[in-house]
C-alpha cells in the first residue's frame, strides 16, 4: 500500500541584518581559512605514470569519441595507444623511422594520422588488427621533405601537413589539394580553428605566427615576434583567440582581428615553453616547458594559478588537457606520460550530497577573501624545485635592472624622446597583412 503523506515544508525565518550577527564575518574568515589551508594539504595532482617507451615522447593526440583514450609518439618512431582507466599500454605501432613528428585523429575517431623524420605520412587504424593480420597502414604517401607537424579538420576528410610548407590534403589524394607558404623557412606546427573550421594557425622558424584561410588558398596575415613561436593553440570557446608558446619563456594570447598586440602576456615559466593545449572550458589552458615543470594559466591572468613538477620528470615536450576537463597528461623526456588532476585538491570518485554542499560553501567562502592578506598568501604558495627557484630570483633581479635603466634614460633625456611601451607590446616586431 502507498500511503499519500502530504509533507509541507515551513519556512524558516531568518533575518539578515547584519547588526543581529556580529560575529558572522569573522566567523566566515575562520572558516575560508581553514578551506584555504585544507586545499594545500590535500593538493595531491599527481595520479599515475604511463611507462613503456623506449625513448622521449615526442607528441600525444586525444581520441575525440573516447575519453579513455590517448595516442602517443616517440623519439624512436614508435607509436602507442593507452587506455587512461586500466592506466595500460592497448597496442604498439613501430610507424616510423626515426622521430615521430606529429599525430593527430581524424574527427570521427575511426583512425588517425602520424607524420615522421622518413618524410612519410601515415594512416592507420584506430581498432587493433584482427588475428593474424599484419600491423599495416592504410595509406602512406612519400613526401619530398620531412613533415614536422600534422592536424585534421573538426569536421571534413581533410588535413594539413606542415614544413617546408603548409599542405592541405584530402584523404583519398596522394598529392596535396593546395601548398600555402609565406616566407622561406620550416614550419614547426599547423593547427585548424575548431569553430571556424576553414581557419589554420602556423608557427614559422624565423618568429612568425602565420594565418591562412582555405578558401582563399592564400595566407591572411603574420605576426612577427621578438623570438621563435614553438606551436600554438586554439581557443575551443572562442573563434578568434589563440595562445602561442614561445621561446622567450612566454605564452602570448592573440586576438586573429586585432594582431598589433597580444590580449595577454602570460609570464612564469623560466625556460622555453614547448607546447600548450586548452581546456575544453576554453577558461585555461596547460603549457609544457624546457624547465621541466608544467603549469596552468587562466586565459584572463598573466601568472599562472597552478605548477606541477616531478624530481623525475625532464624537459616536457607534449602536454594535453582531457576532454572531460578532469585530467592534464604530459609526455617527457625520460621517456614517461603523466597523468594529472586538473584541479589538484579535488577529490576523485562519487561524492555525497552532504561532502559536495560542503565544498561549494568552502569554494564561495573562498572566493568572498580570496583578496585577504593572509589566504592570498596561502593560496598562492607553492613548493618550487630549486633550479626553477633560483631562475625566478635571477629573472626579477634582470627585469628590475631593465626598468630601472629605461626610468634613468627616461629621466636623462628630452621629454618625449623615450617613450613608454606598454609589455604587451614589447615582443612584437611588426604585422603583416
Amino acid at each position: 500500500w502507498v500511503s499519500n503523506v502530504c509533507v509541507t515544508l515551513t519556512a524558516v525565518p531568518r533575518n539578515y541584518d547584519p547588526a543581529l550577527h556580529p560575529f558572522e564575518v569573522p566567523r566566515e574568515y575562520v572558516r575560508a581559512l581553514n578551506a584555504t589551508k585544507l586545499e594545500r594539504v590535500f593538493a595531491k595532482p599527481f595520479l599515475s605514470s604511463l611507462d613503456g617507451h623506449r625513448d622521449g615522447v615526442n607528441c600525444m593526440a586525444k581520441h575525440p569519441k573516447s575519453l579513455s583514450t590517448v595516442l602517443s609518439g616517440a623519439c624512436d618512431g614508435e607509436v602507442r595507444i593507452w587506455n587512461l582507466t586500466k592506466r595500460q599500454c592497448i597496442r604498439t605501432i613501430q610507424a616510423h623511422e626515426g622521430f615521430v613528428r606529429g599525430m593527430c585523429a581524424r574527427f570521427c575517431g575511426t583512425s588517425f594520422f602520424t607524420v615522421g623524420d622518413d618524410k612519410t605520412v601515415k594512416q592507420w587504424k584506430m581498432e587493433s588488427p584482427e588475428y593474424g593480420e599484419e600491423e599495416e597502414p592504410i595509406h602512406t604517401i612519400l613526401g619530398k621533405t620531412v613533415y614536422t607537424g600534422i592536424d585534421h579538420h573538426w569536421k571534413e576528410a581533410v588535413f594539413a601537413t606542415c614544413g617546408h610548407q603548409v599542405d592541405i590534403w584530402d584523404e583519398q589524394r596522394t598529392s596535396p589539394m593546395c601548398s600555402l607558404t609565406w616566407g622561406f623557412d620550416s614550419i614547426s606546427s599547423v593547427k585548424f580553428n575548431p569553430i571556424e573550421t576553414y581557419l589554420l594557425g602556423s608557427c614559422a622558424s624565423d618568429r612568425n605566427i602565420v594565418l591562412y584561410d582555405m578558401r582563399k588558398s592564400t595566407p591572411l596575415k603574420k605576426v612577427i615576434l621578438n623570438m621563435r613561436t614553438n606551436t600554438l593553440c586554439w581557443n575551443p570557446m572562442e573563434a578568434f583567440i589563440f595562445t602561442a608558446a614561445n621561446e622567450d619563456y612566454n605564452l602570448y594570447t592573440f586576438d586573429m582581428r586585432f594582431l598589433e598586440s597580444p590580449v595577454m602576456v602570460h609570464m612564469d615559466h623560466v625556460s622555453a615553453v614547448l607546447d600548450v593545449d586548452y581546456s575544453p572550458t576554453g577558461k585555461e589552458f596547460v603549457s609544457a616547458s624546457f624547465d621541466k615543470s608544467v603549469r596552468i594559466f587562466p586565459v584572463d591572468k598573466g601568472h599562472s594559478r597552478e605548477v606541477y613538477h616531478t624530481k623525475r620528470m625532464q624537459h616536457v615536450i607534449t602536454v594535453k588537457w582531457t576532454s572531460d576537463n578532469k585530467y592534464i597528461l604530459c609526455g617527457s623526456d625520460e621517456m614517461n606520460i603523466r597523468l594529472w588532476k586538473a584541479n589538484a585538491s579535488e577529490k576523485l570518485g562519487v561524492l555525497a550530497p552532504r561532502e559536495k554542499a560542503a565544498m561549494n560553501y568552502n569554494q564561495k567562502l573562498k572566493e568572498k577573501f580570496q583578496y585577504h592578506p593572509k589566504i592570498r598568501r596561502i593560496a598562492q604558495h607553492r613548493h618550487l624545485p630549486k633550479s626553477i627557484y633560483c631562475q625566478i630570483k635571477e629573472l626579477r633581479i634582470m627585469r628590475e635592472a631593465r626598468r630601472r635603466k629605461e626610468l634613468n634614460r627616461r629621466k636623462h633625456s628630452k621629454p618625449g624622446s623615450v617613450p613608454f611601451v606598454s609589455e604587451r607590446k614589447k615582443h612584437i616586431v611588426a604585422v603583416v597583412k
